[in-house]
């Protein structure tokens, strides 16, 4: 493999993000390659990994009217626009069925451009024979008794993904669950407004941030419950790696990876829009439920299942289907297709 470093600098990330652009287009003139595919949104891309949710849905629901009024919204959108528009050409491969309906709805794309990957999964993640062992000694270590509940949030991104729905869930616990119960914080974050956060809740000394972890799988094993109240999330592949460890999950609906958890019915999901009453509710029923030991075996039941390892394999072959397309050939041989 041969790794270039695009000498491109500058003081904002979208003003980088074009310079990148640029650098990039101006280096495949000089050296032509048979396939550009990207991870960020950008022109020029014969193939997008579409890994990040709409940013143009995002910047109109989430965001006031000043923010589209910034040099950021309109160097983002023109990036978007390139890889999304209806002439754009670009082939799209989804790792979730979430966003491709929003992003047709407003750039018309045509649907045959958008490619299905499955999970991708990591096989570590399964449960093993030993697992009831290393639950034991992973809870030990965390000092968390047996008759303990161990909830987890994994995750980089805490605003993406809503801890702080988490935090304020916790504290509507029932006095007596959550006397037994603690929360573990996985993710590689700025933790500094969460944990703020957890003291004026007045629920700081049940809450443990990790920061990142080489050994999440061990933390899935020894929990009791996972949690995801994301306010964004266009796949959620934690999700599966909690089915997969026998940990029962609360997920947001709009995580793309909820409907593996809704088929298999291996935990509970929150309906959008969201009510923080009634995941305060949910959280209880995950921790309280007589269901808990059916979700846990549900989920473990989807490891069987060998699509949701394939990822990789799937993307190869499509990457050689774009390479060998009429389009494509043109553009390399800088004729029009």
């Amino acid at each position: 493999m041969e790794v270039k470093l695009a000498p491109v600098k500058a003081l904002t990330n979208h003003r980088l993000y074009d310079r990148f652009a640029v650098w990039v287009r101006d280096d495949l003139k000089a050296e032509p390659v048979d396939l550009v595919v990207g991870m960020n949104k950008m022109p020029g891309l014969d193939a997008y990994y579409a890994g990040d949710s709409c940013y143009q849905h995002k910047a109109r629901t989430q965001r006031s009217a000043w923010y589209r009024l910034l040099p950021r919204y309109s160097s983002l959108l023109r990036s978007e626009q390139a890889v999304f528009d209806a002439g754009a050409g670009t082939e799209v491969l989804t790792i979730s069925d979430a966003e491709t309906p929003i992003f047709r709805r407003y750039y018309q794309t045509p649907p045959e451009r958008f490619h299905a990957l499955p999970p991708g999964i990591e096989r570590n993640r399964t449960a093993p024979a030993d697992r009831r062992a290393i639950r034991r000694r992973m809870r030990a270590s965390l000092g968390v008794g047996e008759a303990e509940c161990l909830l987890l949030f994994i995750g980089s991104g805490f605003i993406k993904k809503g801890l702080d729905r988490l935090l304020k869930g916790f504290k509507a616990l029932p006095r007596e669950i959550f006397a037994r119960t603690w929360l573990y914080v996985l993710g590689d974050d700025n933790a500094d407004p969460f944990q703020r956060l957890a003291v004026r809740l007045g629920i700081g000394e049940r809450v443990r941030f990790m920061g990142g972890r080489p050994d999440v799988p061990d933390f899935l094993f020894a929990a009791d419950a996972f949690v995801l109240p994301a306010y964004d999330e266009n796949a959620g592949m934690a999700i599966l790696e909690a089915m997969i460890a026998g940990t029962p999950a609360l997920v947001t609906e709009n995580c793309g990876y909820a409907r593996y958890l809704h088929q298999a019915r291996a935990g509970l999901i929150t309906p959008t829009p969201y009510d923080q009453d009634t995941f305060n509710a949910q959280l209880a029923e995950l921790i309280t439920s007589d269901q808990r030991a059916d979700w846990a075996c549900n989920g473990r039941a989807l490891a069987d299942d060998e699509r949701i390892y394939q990822l990789a394999q799937r993307a190869v072959d499509l990457f050689e289907d774009f390479a060998g397309s009429p389009r494509t050939i043109a553009k390399i041989e800088g004729k029009d297709a």
